[in-house]
């Protein structure tokens, strides 16, 4: 790698990791559920505007606990967007249950809610979305759609920390929901998550699956003399270290915030008409989103137009990339999942799909290069 390159991302760096790092590090209390825990749970609930949140050491784990704590296991199924990350359909098979690959919508990526009604079946458990890109899902219709059936929503929010819909913070609208904090997300811990338990009656049982199935949490609160075996569960909470990561970073959330948007505004002003003369389709979330700058996303007109749109921007020092591939078409989703209905936009979408660069850091004339670059492309004519 040159130094010239643009690289497509590099994890931020917050001005008191080493100093935290080393506090945790003399105080002798290095696993997890320390103070930084506390102090980074915290800072999380500030955000989120909600209390009932566990750190765990990734967002992989947080959707573990969910299947768990609902109850899904062998012969059920869990309806999962196909365009999402893995861990949706891994978090539901390890339990022994089927994922359902869905469509999503192709101009955003988010899960369609008639695709959603249209795989229920009487071993439905539950419905599993993704706020892609930190655009939330259409929760409205998927809730009457769970309500209807009596099915609850986990929502994957692992991308939109701190965003809202129609003025409605993220991760607060399904029963369940997680975060992530992989170096790749806006504020992160190396790897990490949170699990948000948005209701209280799965509160207690929450805190037991995450300490290995044990009232650990109990014991430390001084509530009972021991801990001992209740349920199932692992080794799901976040160590002290990554904790105190994470901290240093969501103290600094306001800041990253605004270099984000600064970023991903430039592009979206500043590729407006090339997109409009290429038939290239912006990201663009309704004035109902707002949004929290973690991915910008363009979409050419055709699948084959984005292999040579990457070679053009890596030619050019720009590393820009794409992102899932549909689970329904994976060899691991068509092992241990089925797919229920025509998934031809969530496939079309994943197809056409080309990120951007975009991290904190990025100065204003490595976005002009990234701009000037995308500009020069022109798409084939057909």
């Amino acid at each position: 790698m040159t130094p010239e390159h643009v690289v497509f991302c590099t994890p931020y760096r917050s001005a008191r990791e080493l100093d935290y790092l080393d506090a945790v590090l003399t105080s002798g209390h290095v696993h997890g559920d320390g103070e930084f825990t506390r102090r980074a749970t915290a800072l999380l609930a500030g955000i989120i505007g909600h209390e009932r949140i566990l750190l765990t050491s990734t967002g992989s784990d947080a959707l573990e606990i969910c299947s768990i704590l609902l109850g899904v296991g062998a012969g059920d199924e869990v309806i999962v967007p196909t365009y999402t990350f893995a861990s949706a359909a891994t978090a539901v098979a390890l339990v022994g249950a089927t994922p359902v690959f869905v469509d999503s919508d192709d101009r955003d990526g988010n899960i369609d809610p008639a695709a959603i009604a249209a795989a229920i079946t009487e071993r439905t458990r539950a419905i599993s979305v993704m706020n892609y890109a930190g655009v939330g899902v259409d929760m409205g219709a998927i809730r009457a759609i769970a309500d209807a059936h009596g099915l609850p929503v986990i929502e994957d929010d692992a991308h939109g920390l701190g965003a809202r819909t129609d003025g409605i913070v993220l991760g607060t609208r399904g029963d369940l929901a997680i975060q992530s904090f992989h170096d790749t997300k806006n504020v992160h811990s190396g790897e990490g998550g949170a699990l948000i338990v948005n209701r209280a009656d799965l509160w207690e049982r929450a805190q037991v699956v995450r300490q290995k199935g044990t009232d650990r949490s109990r014991f430390l609160r001084g509530e009972v003399d021991r801990y001992t075996l209740l349920d199932v569960g692992s080794g799901y909470s976040m160590s002290e270290l990554s904790a105190a990561v994470l901290t240093a970073q969501l103290e600094e959330f306001d800041a990253i915030q605004r270099e984000r948007h600064r970023v991903w505004t430039a592009y979206r002003t500043g590729l407006d008409a090339w997109a409009d003369s290429q038939g290239v389709q912006l990201m663009s979330p309704g004035p109902q989103h707002e949004h929290p700058a973690h991915i910008f996303f363009l979409q050419v007109p055709d699948a084959a137009d984005r292999p040579v749109m990457l070679a053009h921007l890596r030619e050019r020092g720009i590393l820009a990339t794409f992102h899932y591939v549909p689970l329904h078409d994976s060899p691991g989703g068509m092992r241990f999942g089925r797919t229920s209905g025509d998934v031809a936009r969530a496939t079309s979408f994943a197809a056409r799909l080309v990120r951007l660069p975009l991290w904190p850091a990025l100065s204003d004339e490595q976005v002009d290069r990234v701009r000037d670059a995308v500009t020069d492309f022109r798409v084939a004519a057909r």
